[in-house]
């Protein structure tokens, strides 16, 4: 069964999300005949990238919140995070586009890692207050995960998963999702939002029995001869 989730490097209610629904995965005793695919969103494509600025001065310049309003909020959300075991570095974090992280997770999923790149940018923007918009960032990343490093060089040197992005976007639209983290289950069910892991938990077994019931197990009728077993029983 595959569930496909919509997110943003940036968002940290999609991280939160992350930790939610992997307990409610870790939970579920089907979980290895689950597919997960990362799809691509961008909260504020025109967004410039600023080292020099971090996200709360951002928030507050953009929102017209003061400073201290625009902490207190992240203060919140950073309680949120401590309880699912993250670290949330606020004042650290690079203001950035997120548009080349996502050609950088698309190329990760092509190699098997999108759900492990997906973690290493989120812990590299609100943990560690990396720049996700810098390419020697993202080589950086890259091979701590695995990636090749001269790969992930000519990808982002190119436009190379660019269209995979833009249609990620594209087709959350077509979809009506208006914000991320959303999950889509089954491609029946979605979950919009950091949702607790009950709902998680429940939404994900209700799909699985029915695509249980959608794609049974073959059923063999067995006409017996000799053959061989992989313990070396022959006859």
């Amino acid at each position: 069964m595959k569930i496909e989730i919509w997110s943003d490097v940036m968002c940290p209610f999609c991280y939160i999300g992350k930790r939610r629904f992997e307990e409610a995965l870790v939970q579920f005793e089907n979980r290895d005949q689950v597919e997960i695919e990362w799809k691509s969103f961008q909260l504020n494509p025109d967004m410039k990238t600023d080292p020099s600025v971090n996200i709360t001065q951002y928030l507050a310049d953009v929102k017209g919140w003061t400073l201290e309003y625009a902490r207190e909020m992240n203060s919140h959300v950073t309680q949120m995070a401590a309880e699912v075991g993250l670290t949330y570095n606020f004042d650290t974090a690079v203001v950035a586009n997120s548009f080349n992280a996502h050609r950088f997770s698309h190329l990760a999923k092509q190699h098997g890692l999108g759900d492990t790149a997906e973690e290493a940018l989120f812990n590299a923007y609100f943990t560690r207050g990396l720049n996700i918009d810098d390419n020697d960032t993202l080589v950086q990343l890259g091979t701590e995960i695995g990636l090749d490093a001269e790969e992930i060089k000519q990808t982002l040197s190119s436009d190379t998963f660019a269209a995979d992005v833009k249609h990620d976007i594209i087709e959350a639209q077509e979809l009506g999702i208006r914000g991320v983290p959303f999950f889509v289950v089954n491609n029946k069910y979605g979950i919009s939002g950091a949702q607790a892991v009950p709902v998680f938990t429940q939404t994900i077994e209700t799909a699985f029995n029915e695509w249980q019931q959608e794609n049974p197990k073959p059923s063999l009728t067995i006409i017996e001869g000799e053959s061989c077993t992989p313990d070396g029983d022959c006859g």
